[in-house]
């Protein structure tokens, strides 16, 4: 006990120590030592558990010069102290009052950069723990400075920004629940600590309609900038049963208010960027800063035109072709991505736009748009490539949407384009399947559609019926697009008789059969007779293998892929040759149909 007490009595007495001597002294007389001095007694104190002792010096009136002035030297120690202590430790009371003294005590300017020097130092762990702790003596700060104000604003939510975005954003409704590092919490925290500021600059545009003090409004701008980017545009925002409050929801409400309280939130839907942004020199800085800010308003309109985020104050007076249009550029920014989030955004707000539309209402003059173009380009990217299923499923149901609001002639270059762009069969099948239910549209209406029949048709049938590399076609890897091709054909001949010819397709017949029909007939053959071969040789080999479960190794594309046996390879090989009857029977059927039509003609006119 006597030990115990000494050790209070030397970290207590050293402060002493040090205050009477800095209290007979004026401020200007303050010598490097003394801070050092200060600042060593202070985290002594603190260290040992003194922190009681230390608030009544802080607290005392006649302390409060060297506080001014020395105090902020104690962010440091105080920090550590706090985050060590237990929540309920009388300890962790008295370090949370020293704090408070200090924001009320010390001299903005050096605290300031005492409270930020923590935040940047802090570690991935607990830099949560430390923003939400720091945040109110950093806002009392702030509020008390008067030189470059909005500068020092900018700065701390930059900074604070900075150090979160390392963080993993919880996507999961149990990892939202849970929040281990505290990044939900932390995220309204940091809004509330920029309320303040926010109200500031609501005033004085209040007080004059020519509010020419942009700097704090243009560092607020940033900040929700940067907010939108991280944590929004990865968080997971569809609101989850069982948490009445979804914390990233909250933050993107409070984001959308604070661009609308600035009179931000139209200007940056509509004009995407207003106002000056930064000039970089080095040509990679600016390209990372372009990037950026389209990831950003790529999420501010998912917010708005999804979620419906502030969607109360957006002027009910555009057209809903008008709103996809502007939102386009958008899409296509987070349909270039690959992380789930961003691409199931992507989708969500493509999906919302052709939805506020009426079928066959937007006009085909929206494809000499880039983006028009760009954008089904990357919706067939993400149904071909996208390992997630039902990202891949829903991309195909909004392609079709999409299909379904162009007019004809959208449709029609729609078609052109990608029938030109997908290197996909099952995609080309698809859109085939699309020119076939546009064609019976045309034939069965009683309106004339000159896009789907006559000349228009023949070139689009042009790109539809032949085969790619002619009969050397990989008949196994285009067996979509050529039984849809097929099916097409047999449909037209059905239908539409020579007499009337309102599709062209008895014009363009030799055509046809030159370029898709006999190349077929001649790959077919080719195919089978390999493929049966290669079933023959494989047959052979097992009978001379020692077992029928000799493991083989296959190659495609130049990967390697698992382990077969020949039992497994022979059925591969089976499987194609059922393929290839399949398309000789739907060829065959064709062929016979056109020989019944041409005999028919034939015989009404002898």
């Amino acid at each position: 006990m006597p030990e115990e007490q000494n050790q209070t009595i030397m970290a207590v007495d050293e402060l002493q120590a040090i205050i009477q001597r800095c209290q007979i002294l004026e401020e200007a007389d303050f010598k490097g030592e003394d801070f050092n001095l200060f600042q060593v007694a202070g985290q002594k104190c603190l260290e040992d558990g003194y922190a009681a002792q230390l608030l009544e010096v802080i607290q005392n009136e006649k302390n409060k010069l060297i506080i001014k002035n020395m105090g902020w030297n104690l962010i440091c120690p105080l920090v550590r102290c706090i985050l060590m202590y237990k929540q309920e430790d009388d300890k962790r009371e008295h370090c949370l009052k020293i704090l408070h003294q200090l924001a009320q005590l010390c001299n903005p300017k050096e605290l300031f950069l005492g409270l930020l020097e923590q935040i940047e130092q802090t570690s991935a762990e607990q830099v949560c723990q430390t923003v939400m702790l720091l945040l109110q003596p950093l806002q009392t700060v702030l509020l008390k400075l008067q030189n470059k104000k909005a500068y020092s604003v900018g700065l701390s939510l930059a900074m604070i920004m900075n150090q979160l975005t390392p963080l993993p954003v919880p996507y999961t409704k149990q990892q939202i629940q849970e929040d281990k590092l505290g990044l939900c919490q932390c995220c309204n925290a940091v809004v509330d600590f920029a309320k303040p500021f926010v109200n500031e600059v609501v005033k004085n545009m209040e007080k004059s309609s020519e509010y020419n003090d942009m700097e704090l409004k243009e560092e607020l701008l940033k900040f929700c900038m940067k907010s939108l980017k991280y944590p929004l545009l990865t968080a997971q925002l569809e609101q989850f049963e069982g948490i009445e409050e979804h914390p990233f929801r909250h933050f993107a409400i409070e984001i959308i208010n604070i661009l609308w309280d600035i009179r931000e939130l139209i200007p940056l839907v509509f004009l995407h960027r207003k106002g000056k942004s930064p000039h970089w020199e080095n040509q990679e800085f600016a390209d990372i800063e372009r990037k950026n800010s389209t990831d950003s308003l790529a999420c501010l309109s998912y917010l708005m035109f999804v979620q419906h985020f502030g969607i109360d104050c957006f002027p009910m007076v555009f057209s809903p072709s008008y709103l996809l249009q502007c939102n386009m550029t958008h899409i296509e920014v987070l349909l270039k991505r690959t992380e789930e989030s961003l691409l199931s955004k992507g989708l969500d707000l493509f999906e919302s736009c052709l939805l506020r539309m009426e079928d066959n209402s937007l006009l085909h003059q929206y494809l000499e748009f880039r983006d028009f173009i760009n954008v089904p380009q990357d919706l067939v990217k993400v149904m071909t490539l996208c390992p997630i299923e039902h990202l891949r499923k829903k991309s195909l149901n909004i392609l079709q949407l999409f299909i379904d609001k162009f007019d004809a002639e959208g449709k029609y270059t729609l078609f052109r384009c990608l029938l030109k762009t997908s290197n996909h069969a099952g995609v080309e099948g698809y859109i085939i399947k699309n020119i076939k239910d546009q064609i019976h549209l045309s034939l069965t209406k009683a309106c004339d559609n000159v896009w789907f029949t006559g000349h228009h048709l023949i070139s689009l049938l042009d790109l539809v019926l032949l085969l790619p590399e002619g009969a050397e076609t990989d008949l196994l890897q285009n067996s979509d697009r050529i039984m849809a091709s097929l099916n097409l054909l047999r449909y037209l001949v059905i239908k539409d008789s020579e007499s009337d010819n309102q599709t062209g397709v008895w014009t363009t017949l030799a055509k046809i059969e030159q370029n898709f029909l006999k190349p077929l007939h001649v790959g077919l053959n080719m195919s089978k007779a390999h493929y049966e071969a290669e079933i023959k040789n494989k047959k052979e080999n097992r009978r001379e293998a020692h077992s029928s479960n000799t493991i083989c190794s296959v190659t495609v594309s130049g990967e390697k892929m698992p382990a077969m046996t020949t039992e497994m390879q022979l059925q591969v090989l089976h499987s194609a040759l059922f393929t290839f009857d399949l398309i000789e029977s739907v060829l065959a059927r064709v062929e016979e149909l056109i020989e019944v039509k041409i005999k028919a003609v034939m015989d009404e006119n002898s």
